[in-house]
């Protein structure tokens, strides 16, 4: 199988519970909750997506032919330290591509495979840090994992309704757009109500960090 990689760049994951690790992010290109073309938004099962995974042209880009090249690829981009090596597998949606093959050749390397993935593919054995952030209209069939990350607010898809998934970690994060103060601040009373529930930050854009 070969690999679809929109970029592939060095960074601090910028949310989440691993917020401000040193990661490789792999963002691979294609979702299936939206084509990403914005004349498509509207009937998209996802209409508020923020991340260009259209095409291979990102930085670090490109049609990848084995898993090893692939594998091969992020180690270059981390570069020779060996201790604590993170990748960051999304998209896109990252599991439509992300395959045993390609997991046991980042394990290969010392990587700790992340991924981010909205929960409508199951995720293969291998995964060290699965997060999930489910989308209101589309079927969940991965409902455990490490982390459970909610975009919010989702008039369709609140809190209660997912709280008793196998998670570790709940993470609501403000939907960004016109409104991102109001659902900022909606988030952080939700948390104050609801202490199962911790607040994610998009922190990248914030500091400025790809």
């Amino acid at each position: 199988m070969s690999y679809a990689v929109k970029e592939l760049f060095l960074t601090l994951q910028g949310e989440g519970a691993q917020t401000g690790m040193r990661a490789v992010f792999l963002r691979f290109a294609g979702c299936n909750l939206w084509t990403g073309r914005e004349q498509d938004r509207a009937e998209a099962v996802c209409q508020f997506c923020d991340t260009d995974f259209v095409g291979m042209d990102g930085e670090g880009g490109g049609r990848f032919q084995t898993a090893d090249d692939l594998a091969t690829a992020v180690e270059a981009m981390w570069g020779a330290e060996r201790a604590h090596r993170l990748v960051v597998c999304t998209g896109g949606e990252p599991l439509l591509q992300l395959d045993p093959p390609l997991i046991a050749a980042l394990h290969a390397k010392g990587f700790r495979v992340a991924v981010e993935s909205n929960g409508t593919v199951e995720a293969p054995d291998g995964i060290d840090w699965l997060c999930i952030s489910p989308k209101a209209g589309a079927e969940i069939v991965q409902r455990r994992g490490d982390e459970l990350k909610l975009v919010y607010p989702q008039p369709t898809l609140l809190p209660p309704q997912v709280e008793s998934w196998d998670f570790a970690h709940f993470f609501v994060q403000p939907m960004d757009g016109p409104a991102q103060l109001r659902n900022i601040a909606a988030a952080i009373d939700w948390c104050l109500a609801n202490p199962k529930w911790r607040l994610s930050l998009q922190t990248h854009k914030v500091t400025g960090i790809p």
